[in-house]
């Protein structure tokens, strides 16, 4: 297998071979029709084509190209099953494997990092990877103090592949909608790489996991492996087996997926809460599910293994008072005082003038799952909902155009949707309000401190202005002005 491709040009030709090729096979699909195969028949050899080519170059690329195919695959859920189904598979790959780097040029890292006695570290090393991800690869080994750990390490040139690909990637974002239709894919783009230097430092991820295995220490919910060694290019962790959340999304039970539906709530809301920190990449490959008899004990006991915190949000406060108290309020009803937090917050412009009850109709629809005690999340619900806000026809589309995201919202939103694409994915019925209720500032009024038995005093001290959590599930779907918030 070939080593990480580093030269711009020779990564910039494959991956411009992505909208080229879909363009050839579109070619090659309208000769087929016009000999008389069925369209139906070869738009599915279409779409599966152009799946295993998206697979092969993002998966062979690794870098920036590998990271834009994981943050896709958590959206196939919002696509229309007849589109979504050939993807599925391929992207799917992209969350729990890749093609490997030699071992040569492992053992040159690890040496170079670790010292020319790196062996003497560990009792075990296996070379072949257990695990591929976008800017290093895992290898199972044991620690000279006999724990099994995980040993990540960085590609070489990776920052430069990341940097390279996501500026390749944007100037080709246009042309890669038909690989992804109804997905505006340039403000993901670029989201993503501005977050490329912090993943590229395994010191910040190695604090970031410190934080939560301390945290989560003994969690009946939550596990977290502890950091054992770190350095540049090289972060070491406890071992942590498990049944990767892909395989419940394929083949649980209904039990199952609930239970794993309502932790990986549990996790979004409590962590930033807990440890100043959001976990920022949700897909499927970064959690596992682990019980003392998986997957044969109660369910009810099952945990959530998390993996890689390459990518945090740093919410010191935790997530903002305003998306909790905007929430409510978006849940009362209460059509003026939403747009007024909205105005305020920045998420309608100055220059931007919207009817409060237009707004309200708006977010309703998709800020349901906090409405009702359980909520089923279904592939069929997110694609209703990307296809109310998506589609040029409908009003929701016109308005979600006027509506805006402000910077210091995108992560916090990018993860919010997309732990709601993996939600779908499980199909699982989910306690949302519990946890809303249990972690979510704002969202559960304060009570009014003691004070004089006035009547017409209002109870609430909900002076903090934001958005709702609703416009951040909303608001990629929606495209309208979150490109050009971002920078």
């Amino acid at each position: 297998m070939s080593d990480l491709p580093r030269k711009a040009v020779t990564r910039t030709a494959k991956l411009a071979a992505l909208p080229l090729g879909f363009a050839g096979r579109a070619t090659w699909g309208l000769g087929k029709r016009i000999g008389g195969r069925s369209a139906e028949i070869v738009g599915r050899e279409l779409q599966q084509r152009t799946a295993e080519q998206l697979f092969k170059v993002l998966g062979e690329l690794k870098g920036g190209a590998m990271k834009f195919g994981q943050a896709l695959s958590v959206f196939e859920s919002a696509l229309p099953e007849e589109i979504a189904g050939p993807y599925r598979a391929a992207l799917t790959k992209l969350q729990e494997a890749a093609p490997p780097m030699p071992t040569s040029t492992v053992h040159s890292v690890l040496a170079e990092r670790l010292g020319e006695d790196w062996r003497e570290l560990f009792e075990e090393f296996e070379d072949k990877p257990a695990a591929a991800a976008s800017i290093g690869q895992v290898h199972r080994a044991v620690w000279h103090d006999g724990r099994e750990v995980a040993v990540k390490v960085q590609y070489p040139g990776a920052g430069q592949a990341l940097l390279s690909d996501l500026a390749q990637l944007s100037r080709f974002a246009r042309l890669l909608g038909p690989l992804i239709p109804g997905m505006d894919v340039k403000p993901l783009i670029t989201e993503l790489r501005d977050r490329v230097s912090e993943e590229l430092d395994y010191s910040l991820e190695a604090a970031a996991q410190r934080a939560h295995a301390e945290e989560f220490a003994d969690d009946p919910d939550v596990v977290v492996p502890a950091v054992v060694h770190q350095c540049d290019e090289v972060l070491v962790t406890e071992w942590m087996d498990g049944v990767p959340l892909s395989e419940v999304i394929a083949d649980g039970t209904d039990e199952q997926r609930d239970r794993a539906g309502q932790l990986l709530a549990r996790f979004l809301f409590s962590g930033p809460a807990r440890t100043g920190l959001l976990h920022a990449d949700p897909h499927p490959g970064n959690f596992r599910l682990l019980a003392g008899d998986f997957p044969d004990g109660p369910v009810e006991e099952w945990r959530l293994g998390v993996l890689d915190f390459g990518t945090v949000d740093r919410l010191p406060e935790g997530l903002p008072p305003t998306i909790g108290t905007s929430l409510r309020m978006t849940l009362e009803g209460e059509a003026d005082a939403v747009y007024q937090l909205l105005c305020e917050e920045g998420f309608v412009k100055e220059s931007i003038e919207l009817d409060p009850d237009a707004v309200l109709d708006y977010l309703l629809p998709i800020i349901e799952p906090a409405l009702v005690d359980d909520f089923t999340f279904t592939r069929g619900w997110m694609r209703h909902q990307a296809t109310r806000i998506g589609d040029p026809r409908s009003p929701a589309h016109q308005l979600g155009k006027q509506l805006n995201l402000p910077p210091s919202y995108l992560l916090i939103h990018r993860v919010t949707l997309s732990t709601i694409g993996v939600l779908c994915q499980l199909g699982a019925t989910v306690r949302l309000r519990d946890e809303l209720e249990a972690w979510l500032p704002g969202f559960v009024p304060e009570e009014e401190p003691a004070g004089p038995d006035i009547a017409g005093v209002g109870t609430l001290g909900d002076d903090e202005i934001g958005a709702d959590l609703g416009k951040e599930i909303g608001a990629d779907l929606g495209q309208g002005s979150v490109e050009e918030t971002t920078v």
